[in-house]
């Protein structure tokens, strides 16, 4: 059986990690913490593999892996792998293309599908904006965390605040979270303009992934200079099912 180093290696030519694409992909098939990762691949113990199944352990919850997938083509091998990696009803939460759809509606009992556009940050449109209300903390994650806090509160909470969820070689992906009573005042902006800047000097290309239907969301990364990269996917809380 391949061990963990032997599998990325099998499957190293299925993603680009330069590209955006491929890369919530490829973070967690290459650069997600090794002990928080299994990967299954096809054919089993391959060197060079045609498929996988990446499961991640998260924070976004502790009882479902997080399962991101390249699929073989054939549609037989797909089930096996699929199949060999989760057992009929295990909960996942689940990120992959939409030309995968069809085939995960038959395989998952799905409770919740989300279609989300990933926008890429534009070096020639963005410029940083300076606000001094804005401190640098760091997230639960370990990673880097830009806030607000609102002026003279005894509890100092936090307002606004843009945090990764994850970061690799190539790229970071950026969340932010604005609390409703504050929004359309500019904070949102101002903490995600300051982890895009933060990205961008460590070397790395910010990343926005929203919903398709979150459009006031979708505004705001326009308007620090995120562009829209054509690449979508499909978000999805569900189970496995009996093999069909």
């Amino acid at each position: 059986m391949n061990n963990l180093a032997e599998s990325r290696r099998a499957i190293r030519h299925l993603l680009d990690e330069r590209s955006p694409a491929d890369a919530i992909a490829s973070y967690y098939a290459f650069h997600h913490a090794d002990a928080k990762t299994q990967l299954a691949i096809a054919p089993a113990n391959a060197a060079r593999a045609n498929g996988y199944v990446a499961l991640s352990r998260t924070g976004m919850d502790l009882f479902r892996p997080l399962v991101t997938l390249r699929l073989p083509s054939d549609m037989a091998d797909s089930l096996d792998l699929i199949y060999q990696a989760l057992l009929p009803g295990t909960a996942v939460i689940l990120i992959a293309t939409p030309a995968y759809l069809p085939l995960l509606q038959a395989v998952f009992d799905i409770q919740t599908e989300e279609h989300l556009r990933l926008f890429v940050l534009d070096r020639a449109r963005f410029e940083p904006i300076i606000n001094v209300l804005v401190a640098q903390s760091e997230g639960p994650n370990g990673l880097p965390r830009f806030i607000i806090r609102r002026a003279n509160s005894p509890d100092q909470e936090i307002v606004a605040s843009a945090s990764l969820n994850w970061q690799s070689p190539a790229f970071a992906e950026i969340a932010v979270n604005t609390g409703r009573e504050h929004q359309r005042q500019g904070w949102g902006r101002s903490v995600v303009a300051a982890m895009a800047d933060h990205v961008l000097r460590n070397g790395r290309t910010p990343l926005y992934v929203v919903s398709e239907n979150n459009l006031p969301s979708q505004q705001l990364a326009q308007s620090i200079g995120f562009v829209d990269s054509g690449s979508r996917r499909i978000l999805l809380q569900a189970s496995v099912k009996l093999r069909p």
